[in-house]
């Protein structure tokens, strides 16, 4: 490395020890994701971009004040990844989990085992979109519809829509509504192939990181005192949406490994009822299939 590096590696380094000592979680990853942010190259190449210069410098110190008081990185970079794709994400909209990218697996197996020329699917409570893009891009063929009705993330959905339709993609398309309200999407009731939804889901009371509780809407995580509130709305609506032997795949919190496929029974009118884990091992989702 010459002189220009060995000084961008200290400043990320120092930025780093800050971050720690704000009980930041990976603050070295933070600190070179910001710098790379500020350089405006891959966080890969950030050895090799030289030396910042001052406003650059100026800029990066500003950045890493915020993070250290806690407000997420990508509300500061204004982006999230989400598998093989960015959402624009920012105050008002919840951002994306690295977990949630687990809820794609199941649709693209049941899609692609069935073969089916133009599958409809629904993302129910869309948020910034980052499901309902990420199934578009791997299911091109699909149409997909994301509902959303809180208005800030409307206007994140609205963004990344739209800006898949400037790409030249097969645009989804974008509804706004309650997603347990019967008269949203009543058009497509029945002939749905896949539902997927990341709905409000902690329990209140649950301790959270402060990224969450000072800077996330509290409406698109806390969900009643068990966390079932909205989930026990919105598995009737699935059922009525989804076509015979659609398939349904719905994110929960980690308490709720017997309660969601409990629901999912109780309700009658699904089969094939299983629960999942993430990465880390711990209950993540359920899956369902429409019987007929």
């Amino acid at each position: 490395m010459n002189q220009a590096t060995d000084r961008t590696v200290a400043v990320v380094t120092a930025a780093a020890r800050r971050l720690a000592a704000a009980g930041v979680a990976s603050p070295r990853v933070d600190a070179e994701l910001l710098a790379a942010h500020v350089l405006g190259v891959p966080r890969a190449r950030l050895v090799l971009a030289g030396d910042m210069s001052p406003a650059q410098r100026e800029r990066y110190a500003q950045l890493v004040a915020l993070r250290e008081r806690r407000v997420p990185l990508q509300h500061l970079t204004g982006v999230a990844g989400f598998r093989w794709l960015e959402v624009a994400v920012g105050p008002g909209v919840l951002v994306p989990r690295p977990e949630t990218e687990l809820l794609v697996e199941p649709v693209l197996a049941a899609l692609r085992d069935r073969r089916a020329d133009a599958p409809v699917v629904v993302d129910l409570g869309s948020g910034s979109g980052a499901l309902a893009l990420a199934l578009a891009q791997e299911l091109p063929a699909a149409r997909v519809y994301a509902v959303e009705d809180d208005p800030e993330a409307l206007e994140w959905l609205r963004r990344n829509a739209a800006a898949r339709a400037a790409a030249g993609d097969r645009p989804i398309e974008v509804v706004a509504g309650d997603a347990t309200d019967p008269a949203v999407l009543a058009d497509l009731d029945g002939t749905v192939d896949a539902v997927v939804c990341n709905p409000p889901y902690v329990p209140e009371g649950t301790e959270v990181e402060p990224e969450v509780t000072d800077h996330e809407p509290a409406r698109a995580l806390f969900a009643g005192p068990d966390g079932l509130s909205v989930i026990r709305a919105l598995v009737p609506r699935t059922a009525v949406l989804l076509r015979p032997g659609g398939v349904l795949v719905l994110e929960h919190d980690d308490s709720h490994e017997q309660s969601v496929p409990e629901l999912l029974r109780r309700d009658g009118r699904f089969t094939a009822v299983a629960d999942h884990r993430d990465l880390a091992g711990r209950p993540r989702y359920a899956t369902a299939t429409r019987g007929g």
